[in-house]
């Protein structure tokens, strides 16, 4: 089939690399490139990939005002979007006589929206999944073509888990373009009243409330990993913090308080037990363990986080 691809972050280029495979892709579209340190643009991932294999490349400011006739153009039999970033108008939508589908990264009709792994990741389920759906002007709530679950590793990260599900989504919506292909897709509609929604992590959810239960903030940390990361000030400093565990053993103290500083191990206390850190960044540093942190930081038993 020919086909459009949209999509910018590198969670929709192991799907380009699987259908360029077994299809001809016709053009692929991303945003507009971004402004980077001392006035340099910086190429997203799908850009990076299309200009390595030869792919035409199309970035509208406003796809749905500046990209209708080139896409009309291209006679695609079907588009697909995979964490593309821009809302489409019914006039996209149309374009392509299979219409569009999308890559999601949840079961839907749960996580719908723009955050669905590290929701995942911070809602601390054990099983999530990716979501082939056709695209309809309601975010996310387009009929089901296929879904494929995941199981989430213990004490995953957000990182990490977002790898692995980008190979899953791409072998997902290969399968279902043979579908497609073959007349054998089947649509089935979203129960609306399952539906959950995610919205991008704002700003306020970055910092850590050691007021919270322990797997509140581990799973905190673990969605925000490894970025924007989680943080916390100490020493009236901001510290990132990449990995925390639950400390094992019982512990007392004030939410934030440091309630045991061995050579290498930290511990912090939360709502109902306390959390042992295990890699952070201090501003201006590296990201390092936290033997190397302590090594050369005065960090003691009673000092709070967070104040």
């Amino acid at each position: 089939m020919r086909i459009v691809f949209l999509g910018t972050p590198d969670f929709g280029v192991p799907a380009l690399e699987k259908i360029m495979q077994r299809h001809s892709v016709v053009g692929v579209v991303c945003q507009p490139d971004k402004a980077g340190a001392r006035g340099k643009s910086v190429f997203c991932a799908v850009k990076k990939f299309a200009l390595q294999h030869g792919l035409p490349l199309f970035q509208f400011e406003k796809i749905s005002r500046d990209g209708v006739e080139t896409l009309r153009s291209l006679c695609p039999d079907i588009m697909i979007t995979a964490a593309y970033g821009q809302i489409l108008s019914q006039e996209v939508i149309d374009i392509a006589p299979h219409g569009i589908i999308n890559i999601h990264g949840s079961l839907l009709p749960k996580l719908r929206g723009a955050a669905p792994i590290q929701y995942a990741v911070l809602q601390g389920l054990e099983q999530t999944g990716v979501t082939i759906l056709n695209t309809v002007r309601k975010v996310d709530a387009g009929e089901i073509i296929l879904q494929k679950t995941l199981d989430v590793l213990p004490y995953e990260t957000f990182g990490e888990l977002y790898a692995r599900m980008a190979q899953l989504g791409a072998e997902a919506v290969v399968e279902a373009l043979n579908l497609i292909e073959s007349g054998k897709a089947v649509y089935i509609s979203q129960d609306e009243e399952q539906a959950t929604f995610c919205g991008k992590i704002t700003a306020e959810q970055e910092q850590i409330d050691w007021n919270r239960p322990v797997f509140e903030v581990v799973n905190l940390v673990r969605a925000l990993c490894p970025s924007p990361a989680a943080w916390t000030l100490c020493n009236g400093k901001r510290l990132k913090i990449f990995s925390l565990l639950p400390c094992e053993g019982h512990f007392e103290g004030k939410a934030g308080e440091v309630v045991f500083r061995g050579k290498k191990e930290l511990c912090v206390m939360c709502a109902d037990g306390a959390a042992k850190v295990l890699e952070l960044q201090e501003e201006n540093s590296r990201r390092m363990d936290v033997a190397s942190f302590l090594n050369g930081h005065k960090v003691n038993v009673g000092d709070v986080f967070g104040e």
